[in-house]
């Protein structure tokens, strides 16, 4: 996949290679979105859903060159205009795809920001777990300024910021900086320079491989899953998922490590 791939680019850290860095690579347009970046995304991400807990542990998004992603490749998006509300369809759909593919990866994926993200790069802080920015990042839902809306981000957008702050901030599509983003609850974190976003980073990662490679992976999903479940069905389903975690090596080794004061093997730092 590394050598085939042109939009983006794939690479491996960490003890084991358990961090997947997955990193938009068309820094001449600012990494905005065009077919070819929105399907290599879509391929990327659902490959590594496809690796086991211990295998792969954290992913990190994140843009070469000066921006994060500034939304929708102009060329592409003038060329989408000539085709029928059909073709258009599709294109949509290919993109909404995408961004759920990245929404359901199993493991955390950590969101390193600078620059811009805009239109579509919003909703990849969307669909990333922890999104973590530079100061001077300028965000916004910038698509109502050409006549369009962000419509296919928006039901990941609003999971993430809630209605009322995509009702003040989708129809105007004004610009704002990282510490609004932060107060809205696009972003988690707010750093000042690029080596401090590296820092952040860095920092996230290790809270991640410091975590159960499973249980990581099970309070992810745990989100998605009682969002839509009444009261009644979120009771039982969160007991079931609590009971068989309880009983897992995972979590015998978890508690061992506590009791014995040492770290468990999981953990890179053990061996330390």
């Amino acid at each position: 996949m590394d050598a085939m791939a042109t939009a983006v680019r794939l690479s491996r850290s960490g003890p084991g290679d358990v961090v997947a860095r997955v990193t938009l690579a068309r820094p001449h347009v600012h990494n905005a979105f065009d077919a070819s970046m929105i399907a290599e995304l879509a391929a990327i991400f659902a490959a590594l859903a496809r690796e086991a807990p211990t295998t792969l542990r954290a992913v990190v998004l994140a843009g070469d060159g000066p921006s994060f992603c500034a939304g929708a490749d102009l060329a592409w998006m003038r060329a989408a205009m000539q085709l029928d509300v059909e073709g258009n369809e599709q294109d949509a759909m290919a993109m909404a795809e995408m961004f759920e593919t990245i929404d359901t990866c199993p493991v955390p994926v950590i969101a390193r920001v600078h620059g811009v993200a805009l239109g579509g790069g919003m909703g990849l802080c969307a669909v990333a777990d922890l999104v973590i920015a530079e100061s001077g990042v300028r965000f916004g839902f910038t698509e109502t300024r050409l006549g369009i809306l962000p419509a296919v981000i928006s039901p990941f957008v609003i999971a993430k910021i809630g209605e009322s702050h995509a009702r003040a901030l989708f129809p105007g599509g004004r610009r704002f900086d990282a510490l609004r983003a932060q107060r809205v609850g696009l972003v988690h974190e707010v750093v000042e320079g690029e080596a401090a976003l590296d820092a952040a980073v860095d920092a996230a990662i290790d809270d991640v491989l410091a975590a159960g490679p499973t249980a990581a992976r099970a309070a992810k999903s745990i989100v998605r899953e009682v969002r839509g479940l009444g009261h009644g069905s979120t009771k039982w389903h969160t007991a079931r998922v609590i009971a068989r975690q309880r009983v897992s090596a995972e979590a015998h080794e978890g508690f061992a490590a506590f009791e014995e004061r040492r770290r468990p093997g999981w953990d890179p730092r053990a061996e330390d």
